[in-house]
C-alpha cells in the first residue's frame, strides 16, 4: 500500500490528479462497503476515504447523516470496521483513510487507534474536530506508525491560521470548498479557484478539494488548482440505494459515476 506523500509524487510525475470518493463504513453493510472500495479503485480512484459512523455529525450534510444514522441503527461496531479495513486496505491498491470524530478516537485510545487502523493498512486520519491546536499530541503519534494526519482549511479560515495548517498537516490539505455543510451543490463559490489557488503558494502539500463536488463540470472546474478531488454525498446517496435494489446493480452504477469523474478529470 503506497503511502500518501508516495501517491502524490507519482500522479505528478505522471501529470495526473487524485479522485477520492468517501462511504460510509456500514452502510448498508461492511461487506458492501469493502465492494464498494474495492469497485471505485478499480475504476481508477487514486484514495479512498471511509467515513466512522458518529451519532453527532460535525460538518455532515443530510445525506452522509442518512447513513450514518442506518449503520449506527444496526449496532455497528468499530470493531467490526477495523476488521473489515483489514481486509481490504491491505490489497486495495489504493491509500485509505479514516474519517473519524476525535471523541471515537480517545475512547478508543489514541496510540490504540492509531496502533488499529495502521496495522491494518489505513494510511491516514481525517478528524474534522480537532482544532489545529490541539492536534500535536495526535500527529506525533500518528506520524510515528507511518500514518497522515490530514487537515481541513475552509474558506472562512484566516490566512495566517490556514498557512499553520498546512504546516502542521501532512500527506495533503483537505480544502473545504464551501462554508457550511457536505451535499451536492448545483454550482461552487466563484472564489473557490482564487482560494485555492492563493493557498497554493503557501504550501508544497498537495491540496484536495471537497464539499459539494459531484458532477464533471465541477471537476473540469477545479482539477487545474487541485491535486485531488473528494467526492462523498453523491457516491453515498447511491449507495443509500443497495438496502432496497439489487446490490450488484447499485454498486455498477456506482462504478460508472466514478468513471465519468475521472473522464472529467482526466
Amino acid at each position: 500500500m503506497p503511502a500518501i506523500p508516495d501517491l502524490f509524487a507519482k500522479l505528478r510525475t505522471e501529470k495526473r490528479k487524485a479522485l477520492m470518493p468517501f462511504v460510509t463504513a456500514g452502510d448498508p453493510d461492511l461487506a458492501f462497503t469493502a465492494r464498494v472500495l474495492r469497485e471505485v479503485v478499480g475504476r481508477g480512484a487514486s484514495m479512498c476515504e471511509v467515513g466512522i459512523p458518529y451519532s453527532d455529525p460535525i460538518a455532515d450534510g443530510p445525506v452522509i447523516q442518512a447513513s450514518y444514522t442506518r449503520a449506527l441503527e444496526k449496532k455497528i461496531k468499530l470493531a467490526a470496521i477495523l476488521e473489515m479495513l483489514g481486509d481490504t486496505c491491505p490489497d486495495l491498491g489504493a491509500p485509505a483513510v479514516t474519517m473519524v470524530s476525535y471523541a471515537i478516537i480517545y475512547r478508543h485510545g489514541v496510540e490504540k487507534y492509531c496502533d488499529d487502523v495502521a496495522s491494518r493498512g489505513v494510511a491516514g486520519l481525517i478528524v474534522p474536530d480537532l482544532p489545529l491546536d490541539e492536534s500535536a499530541g495526535l500527529a506525533k503519534i500518528a506520524g510515528e506508525r507511518g500514518l497522515s494526519l490530514i487537515q481541513l482549511v475552509t474558506p472562512t479560515t484566516p490566512r495566517e491560521r490556514a498557512v499553520r495548517i498546512c504546516e502542521t498537516s501532512t500527506g495533503f490539505v483537505y480544502y473545504v470548498s464551501v462554508a457550511g455543510i457536505t451535499g451536492e451543490r448545483t454550482e461552487l463559490p466563484p472564489d473557490l479557484v482564487d482560494n485555492v489557488g492563493w493557498l497554493r503558494t503557501q504550501t508544497d502539500l498537495p491540496i484536495c478539494i471537497g464539499f459539494g463536488v459531484s458532477k464533471p463540470e465541477h471537476v473540469r472546474l477545479l482539477s487545474p488548482v487541485a491535486d485531488g478531488l473528494i467526492v462523498g454525498s453523491a457516491i453515498v446517496k447511491r449507495i443509500a440505494e443497495a438496502a432496497t435494489r439489487p446490490q450488484a446493480d447499485v454498486l455498477k452504477e456506482v462504478g460508472d459515476y466514478v468513471a465519468t469523474l475521472l473522464a472529467a478529470l482526466r
